[in-house]
């Protein structure tokens, strides 16, 4: 039945219910229990005949002459309903039966039994409608599979795709986990501006916009690093915030234009303690999410049970690319030994860039269980503090997971003749 067909019919069985004095979106709801609650509490409720109420989106509707079968979904879980002629109303039946539809949203109560075929349902007593859905679920039984539509209508996207539910109720244990890993290692949670005169902390073209009160042009943040480090200064020994950032560049599945960025600051700290703060929030997050320390992810089994190794950026490059950068320290000589290996170099300009490719392309992908990469070049890390040893090099970490970089830290740089110096290297280069 073509769409707007089926809107008709949907439209007309609405007009049926307001001539029979019953308003299709009442707000009038009786006590009820969610889904989820229902299920598994039912070996309780169903042995004592506790009477509940459930609401839900009808998800499917199967008639069998005097009788019904309803499955409703409320966001927590799904669960059947039984509707049968002769032990409800004259009245909720010829609703449920004439009047319903997929997608509407109901009302049900009655006590819960198990059916021949094993399956926890609510025997209903009464039945109404709460809202009645003008148009019919996203493709019906087939699910949501348009991307386009499910990107630019997401509402959609979460009632068809179960899974994508899930992802969201994970986001926000992660969100919860991570607050109460940093409450508890003495951190202090801030808001930092999101409307800033100059868009600083990251290399990333900004969104801009315009304060009329004061007629000058801001930009969207792209990132908190700037006013954290301020608040580190101010005497803050520990700050952390869980910021919206803002970048105007390319789109894909690593990268949205707008985007969540948890960024924390410790006085008195290495990147070596910063590497095991970070391994002990990732452990807990996950075993917050999935209940154990592993999990699948893209046909893979990544494991965050034991210690992260760690390795060296030059040793990584040597390792997978076969080049040794310290015996390339200009951009000339380093871009003729990357084109060599059949490195694409189209974007490089400078060493700093060449060095990037060369770990996207060879180093990477092989990092598939969690693994520090550490004592990044100096080009590289325009903020971290120089190795004592070899000031080539940074006391800086990435934690790479499943070929993409996850977490990125630095021992701070404190120097501020070396800071002033390195601000107007990047400004040449800007």
């Amino acid at each position: 039945m073509p769409d707007i067909e089926e809107h008709i019919v949907r439209a007309q069985r609405r007009d049926a219910l307001v001539q029979k004095g019953i308003d299709p979106y009442t707000n009038q709801l009786g006590d009820r229990v969610s889904c989820h609650e229902a299920q598994t509490r039912f070996d309780d409720w169903s042995a004592s005949t506790h009477e509940i109420g459930l609401a839900g989106r009808v998800r499917s509707i199967r008639k069998h002459g005097g009788s019904m079968f309803l499955d409703i979904d409320d966001g927590t879980d799904r669960i059947q309903l039984f509707i049968k002629k002769d032990m409800v109303s004259a009245h909720d039946f010829e609703i449920a039966s004439d009047l319903l539809d997929i997608g509407d949203i109901v009302y049900a109560k009655g006590t819960l039994f198990l059916t021949k075929k094993e399956e926890k349902t609510l025997q209903v007593a009464t039945f109404s409608i709460l809202t009645k859905a003008l148009l019919p679920l996203p493709e019906k039984w087939h699910g949501l599979s348009d991307v386009e539509t499910r990107y630019r209508q997401r509402y959609l996207d979460l009632i068809s795709n179960p899974s994508v539910a899930a992802i969201f109720r994970a986001r926000s244990v992660v969100i919860r986990t991570i607050r109460e890993f940093f409450e508890h290692e003495r951190f202090i949670e801030v808001d930092t501006p999101i409307l800033q005169a100059i868009p600083g902390g990251a290399t990333a073209r900004p969104f801009m916009t315009h304060h009329h009160a004061l007629d000058v042009d801001m930009y969207l943040r792209v990132a908190p690093e700037l006013y954290l480090k301020r608040l580190i200064v101010g005497g803050f020994e520990r700050v952390f915030e869980i910021a919206r950032c803002f970048r105007n560049e390319g789109i894909d599945h690593t990268h949205n234009p707008e985007f969540t960025q948890v960024e924390a600051y410790m006085a008195y700290a290495t990147y070596e303690d910063l590497m095991d703060l970070s391994e002990r929030l990732i452990r807990e997050m996950v075993q917050a999410v999935h209940k154990t320390t592993h999990f699948e992810y893209e046909g893979q089994v990544i494991d965050c049970a034991g210690a992260f190794p760690c390795v060296k950026f030059r040793d990584a490059i040597i390792q997978y690319g076969d080049i040794d950068i310290d015996a390339h320290l200009t951009f000339e000589t380093l871009s003729t030994a990357a084109a060599s290996r059949g490195v694409n170099l189209k974007e490089c300009t400078s060493r700093a860039q060449v060095l990037d490719q060369l770990f996207k392309t060879f180093v990477a992908s092989t990092l598939v269980q969690p693994t520090f990469v550490i004592d990044y070049p100096l080009e590289l890390s325009p903020l971290a503090r120089k190795k004592n040893d070899n000031p080539l090099y940074t006391e800086r970490f990435q934690l790479v997971i499943a070929g993409v970089e996850r977490m990125n830290a630095f021992s701070e740089l404190n120097d501020p003749v070396d800071q002033l110096e390195r601000f107007k290297e990047q400004e040449g280069m800007r």
